[in-house]
């Protein structure tokens, strides 16, 4: 994707009766979307919002004072061939608009969650959720510091050469697994395996006396069912065959009737001829089904000693499917299973050194596909390392150091390979190098994943992000320093920021402001598009003027020139 190139991939946010919003509708913008108002007006109202539209978890409480349900309503609009691909093999249908409708209402007790119209579970709307947005706030933050996210990190920054070799490390390992419970299980002393012989050799046996064929279960079954239902068969065709055939009144009779009377006008009106036409037809598959229904009662007979035999075969057939599987090729893959391991037993050190052997080759072809992906991971690390850090000193980290740590042995295998990956980072001189998890506050946190996300750019599939609290804790040259980055982000996605700096809400592309009132004894909380000026005013206030002077009005132009001119220089 060309820079400045994108899609907007959240349209639309729809709200009804939650918390303090009675019904609001946003419709979102490229590039990046500020949202702004007093404190308590119900800013976190609308992240929340996303969130549950999300698939996160929800109270009755949030469902408004009065009313049934609350209603969340996200359109999205997929950007990339694989978000179609994924969505696709999940079985959501992309409309005619190009757009993905996911909605949910949340209920006292319950929600019911439906994506383009069809009912989906709450895992699954987390699952197609993912695919579309991501949400940073402090809780996602927290994330990062766990050593298995920050693997994730580095792997998902090494691309697609650290995805191959995953897939294939994680199926050799469930192998190797598989391989080593077989060999643990397979240490028998003389008396366990002569049990195992015994009983596996009973086995055997059993399945083979009942000469089992593909397929005789359904072919019994339904010459079980019509020989059990016999008499109400024999019976319903009897009754059919007298209804259509037999006597004066019968249906046979009836249409025959009527044909001749049409038949003796036949010529006059062709529309009329038609319709003769039409039933002399149905004159011909009364005869038809005349001769079937009597083939059919024909060949209809009860022998009481073929009904004993199917029953007594069907019971062993269903005995057997209750010990061995669930269907007659189950049953023989099981009988199968069982005569190779006999074959084991039966040449015990054999298959003891055979096993070995396997387990040998696989932890040398799992060691192989580890240190693979160990050295594509250490290649990567060096270059998101130093991209990292010249990106946290954008964000006015000025004397951070940053340092990814990868150790590597057999205490770390699993089905990621054998790498653990720990961040270190020192804020200021002097100070050590220690785990990212043992130092950084939220706000920092905040700042950290900002600048992730200015490295991930590019490499990211997904397009829009939220940040909630990025301005924690910050302010001034720092506060800045935030802002520039977020403009460079929203150049190439499109980011929804709340924030109460006006710093950030200077680089703006587009402003919401996010009030409350009083309307009947009643608060309600709206959201506002803002015009060019009324953004200016905001930022105005933002700058902390009690009251919105001349010279407040022209330190917010100022800002949002200085902002427009860094737009322009990224």
């Amino acid at each position: 994707m060309e820079k400045g190139e994108y899609y907007k991939m959240l349209l639309s946010l729809h709200v009804k009766n939650l918390a303090l919003i009675e019904e609001e509708e946003v419709s979102f913008s490229d590039g990046l979307n500020i949202l702004t108002g007093e404190t308590g007006a119900g800013k976190s109202i609308i992240i929340g919002s996303v969130n549950l539209a999300l698939g996160a978890k929800a109270d009755a409480a949030v469902i408004r004072t009065g009313a049934e349900y609350a209603l969340v309503e996200l359109t999205f609009r997929p950007d990339n061939e694989r978000q179609r691909q994924a969505l696709g093999e999940m079985g959501v249908e992309i409309s005619e608009e190009d757009t993905v409708l996911i909605k949910r209402r949340i209920y006292p007790g319950r929600s019911q969650c439906t994506v383009e119209g069809e009912t989906v579970t709450l895992k699954q709307l987390r699952e197609i959720s993912q695919l579309m947005i991501d949400v940073y706030g402090q809780r996602e933050n927290q994330k990062l510091l766990k050593r298995q996210a920050q693997l994730k990190v580095l792997d998902d920054f090494a691309g697609s050469g650290a995805a191959g070799l995953k897939e294939k490390i994680s199926s050799c390992w469930q192998e190797l697994r598989h391989l080593r419970s077989e060999y643990e299980n397979s240490d028998l002393d003389e008396s366990a395996r002569a049990r195992e012989i015994d009983l596996i050799s009973y086995e055997i046996r059993e399945i083979e006396e009942a000469s089992l064929k593909q397929g005789e279960d359904e072919e019994l079954e339904s010459r079980y069912r019509k020989l059990a239902g016999f008499r109400r068969l024999s019976e319903a065709a009897g009754i059919a065959g007298n209804l259509v055939f037999d006597g004066e009144s019968d249906a046979a009779s009836q249409i025959e009737r009527a044909l001749r009377e049409l038949s003796s006008v036949e010529g006059i009106d062709r529309s009329l001829d038609e319709i003769t036409e039409q039933l002399s037809e149905i004159d011909s598959l009364l005869s038809d089904f005349s001769r079937a229904l009597s083939d059919y009662m024909g060949d209809l007979s009860f022998d009481p000693d073929e009904f004993h035999e199917i029953e007594e075969r069907l019971n062993l057939i269903n005995h057997l499917k209750d010990k061995y599987g669930a269907s007659i090729e189950k049953i023989l893959d099981e009988k199968g299973r069982r005569e190779r391991r006999l074959e084991d037993l039966m040449d015990y050190e054999a298959a003891r050194k055979r096993l070995s052997q396997e387990l040998s080759a696989k932890e040398k072809e799992f060691l192989e596909l580890c240190k693979g992906l160990s050295d594509v991971r250490r290649k990567a690390s060096a270059v998101f390392t130093k991209n990292l850090a010249a990106s946290l000193k954008d964000l006015n980290f000025n004397q951070v150091r940053f340092e990814t740590d990868i150790r590597s042995g057999e205490e770390f295998m699993g089905p990621d390979g054998y790498d653990r990956v720990t961040f270190y980072i020192s804020m200021n001189p002097g100070e050590a190098m220690r785990p990212l998890d043992e130092i950084a506050s939220g706000g920092e946190l905040s700042r950290i994943m900002l600048g992730l996300k200015t490295v991930f750019a590019g490499k990211d599939e997904i397009n829009t992000f939220i940040f909630d609290e990025i301005d924690s804790g910050i302010s001034g040259q720092t506060a800045w320093k935030v802002s520039e980055k977020l403009g460079s982000l929203a150049k190439d996605h499109q980011i929804l920021c709340i924030t109460h700096l006006a710093q950030i809400a200077a680089m703006e592309d587009c402003h919401y402001l996010i009030a409350k009132e009083t309307v009947k004894d009643r608060t309600v909380t709206h959201v506002r598009r803002l015009t060019e000026e009324e953004s200016t005013k905001e930022v105005a206030r933002l700058l902390g003027s009690d009251k919105i002077t001349e010279l407040a009005l022209q330190n917010a132009a100022q800002l949002k020139s200085e902002a427009a001119a860094v737009k322009r220089a990224v």
